[in-house]
């Protein structure tokens, strides 16, 4: 079963969750530190997106930042005699350098949109992306200009529709506010995450793309309180805004509650994992949960989390429940 969502001025249904392409992205730097998920075998990301696709997964979101342009290439390539099949999302507004797989600092100028765009649309051999989407901040004055631009390149056929990606509540209802606004990016999962995000999106009629729904893999289980991850990895580097860890380690607090919420997120036959995609899609039936993915099992077990669906509305109510219990014990 594959459950989909549509997205407005796009014309095909998307599925339910996309494959988030930031991990096959590769090495890269962001001022000094790792920001990638470590080394890549770029044939097991194709084999990944082919599993994907098999299972009926047909929305892949990138960004021109992962890998400083080596995620588009990959998908480019693999998805290349599957363009009409798919829905391609990417990002851009973070300066980088391909040759050096180094990125910081942001340009949200009109002008640098739309050499953005050109170059993206050259890695992702393809003539348009289907969701362009702001990947860093802007003021007010700088949003009206950059959407403004964005729209002539809707006219053009470039791209067919934008968003966002945000967590504040008033930059993303600048976006929604647009006719060709029709997605925010954000983070949300079954312990942190931006939910008001939730409202400007049932109030404009957007989508939610909603990125770490598995807290950067920390919702998988796989990573005890004894594991640390290596500084080649964007989550041992010490960037401070991977709130799920610490010095590389899971936050403890973290690891306490999601034991104190597992055999919820386990019933009725589901992985870890597709316990706290089906939490994503029970919030609200706009998300478009976008998990990281790297190898063909990644691809597999999160794509037969459709096969469920959400959690029960009792199942959420008692999750919320503990979680608030055990916080107050904390």
């Amino acid at each position: 079963m594959t459950m989909t969502r549509r997205i407005h001025k796009i014309d095909q249904p998307v599925s339910a969750i996309g494959m988030g392409c930031w991990a096959i992205g590769g090495p890269f730097w962001l001022d000094g530190k790792a920001d990638g998920w470590g080394q890549v075998d770029d044939e097991e990301s194709a084999r990944a997106i082919h599993k994907a696709l098999d299972m009926g997964v047909n929305f892949f979101d990138t960004s021109d930042a992962y890998g400083a342009g080596h995620s588009e290439r990959v998908l480019g390539r693999v998805l290349a005699d599957q363009r009409e099949q798919v829905v391609i999302a990417t990002k851009f507004g973070f300066i980088y350098d391909e040759d050096k797989k180094t990125v910081g600092g942001t340009n949200v100028t009109p002008e640098y949109a739309r050499w953005a765009c050109e170059q993206s649309l050259q890695r992702l051999n393809t003539d348009y992306i289907d969701l362009y989407q702001l990947h860093c901040g802007a003021s007010p004055q700088e949003a009206e200009a950059l959407f403004d631009a964005l729209d002539t390149l809707v006219k053009e056929g470039k791209i067919r529709a934008y968003g966002w990606s945000t967590g504040d509540v008033a930059s993303a209802r600048l976006l929604a506010e647009r006719e060709n606004g029709v997605a925010i990016q954000h983070g949300l999962n079954v312990l942190d995450g931006t939910p008001e995000i939730l409202d400007v999106c049932a109030a404009y009629d957007v989508m939610s793309v909603t990125n770490s729904p598995l807290a950067n893999g920390l919702l998988s289980g796989k990573y005890g309180p004894g594991f640390v991850f290596p500084e080649d990895d964007f989550r041992g580097a010490g960037h401070v805004w991977a709130t799920s860890f610490v010095d590389g380690r899971p936050r403890p607090e973290l690891l306490q509650q999601l034991d104190a919420i597992r055999e919820i997120l386990t019933a009725d036959g589901r992985t870890l994992v597709q316990g706290a995609l089906a939490w994503v899609w029970a919030r609200s039936e706009r998300t478009i949960p976008i998990p990281g993915i790297r190898t063909e099992k990644q691809a597999a077990e999160n794509a037969a989390a459709m096969q469920y669906g959400p959690l029960t509305a009792t199942q959420m109510a008692e999750i919320e429940r503990v979680l608030q219990r055990d916080k107050a014990l904390s």
